[in-house]
């Protein structure tokens, strides 16, 4: 079995070393992908002296634009199975085995009453700080505007680390994506640049009919971020992220959805439930700014007129 894992990384470099030596001790793994997208910490020098590794420098497209490159290149290359993750997270030693046993054991852990489509991803169990962290769904809603278009999450206190579990939608944090949905739907939209191109991708890949599934049996560690840091400072930090949230959402909103009040209204909920907060906050703390409603409401247009790329 051809495997091969692709990492995207930018200025974390110290996360990164440690991400590879841990995908060093995946037995079954054939090769590593590395995407630097332009990192000025040190990555690229450090990158160099990795011979083991097949290194693609580029300018930062963002993660969208990394998984892009990083998939494509697995693909050309011959990979039967692409493990793709950001440079966040560190599989556990025995990580790819528990994934690969899934895909050999396909579909005889399904119950009967479960449809049996091709397997074609399959998503790790992430621990934070050794608890469950899950953000995958079992259900798409593009009906509802009132509800979130993740519908049914996986609850981390019913997981196990003996059941898999069928799901529609995961990040792209140790997704493991068989060759032929690469064929089928082709590669992430790096139009979206950060967020949602995970969630976009698993619904092309379950609208052309592949199954997903998640191994509760593959862990894997996740960094945590701004674990010292106030409301304030943590909104501060992630305040640039929030464009590419919103419009992305918007995006997804939009262009799948299956009525005006998911087209539109949806979005214009979420939007303003960062715009109020602001609002209120904004004479009391440092978080946000005038100049960020503006930013807010530009990205919730930019979203439901499709208008993508990096800002």
């Amino acid at each position: 079995m051809n495997i091969t894992a692709v990492v995207v990384t930018y200025n974390r470099k110290a996360l990164l070393q440690r991400e590879i030596e841990s995908l060093r001790h995946q037995k079954l793994l054939s090769a590593i992908i590395v995407v630097n997208n332009g990192s000025t910490d040190g990555t690229a020098e450090w990158l160099a002296t990795q011979h083991d590794l097949t290194v693609i420098n580029q300018d930062n497209v963002g993660g969208s634009g990394g998984f892009y490159t990083g998939i494509q290149r697995a693909f050309d290359n011959g990979a039967e199975w692409i493990w793709c993750m950001d440079d966040d997270v560190f599989p556990h030693d025995n990580c790819l085995d528990a994934l690969v046993k899934v895909v050999r054991e396909y579909p005889d852990t399904l119950k009967d009453t479960e449809p049996h489509h091709p397997l074609g991803i399959v998503a790790p169990h992430r621990l934070l700080e050794g608890e469950t962290f899950t953000h995958e769904f079992q259900h798409f809603n593009f009906t509802n505007p009132f509800a979130s278009v993740h519908g049914s999450r996986l609850k981390p206190h019913s997981i196990t680390t003996t059941d898999n579990y069928p799901i529609v939608g995961c990040d792209f944090e140790g997704p493991f994506i068989h060759c032929s949905v690469v064929e089928k739907i082709g590669l992430p939209n790096k139009e979206l640049f950060i967020f949602c191109d995970d969630t976009e991708y698993c619904l092309r890949a379950h609208q052309a009919g592949f199954a997903l599934l998640y191994a509760g049996g593959a862990l894997m560690d996740k960094h945590k971020f701004f674990s010292n840091d106030n409301w304030t400072t943590r909104n501060q930090k992630k305040k640039w992220k929030r464009y590419y949230q919103v419009r992305n959402e918007a995006f997804l909103n939009h262009h799948y959805g299956q009525n005006w009040g998911v087209r539109y209204l949806r979005s214009w909920i979420g939007v303003i439930g960062y715009i109020l907060p602001a609002v209120i906050t904004m004479p009391f703390t440092r978080a946000w700014q005038p100049k960020d409603l503006s930013m807010l409401w530009q990205a919730y247009s930019d979203g439901i007129h499709e208008r993508l790329g990096k800002r």
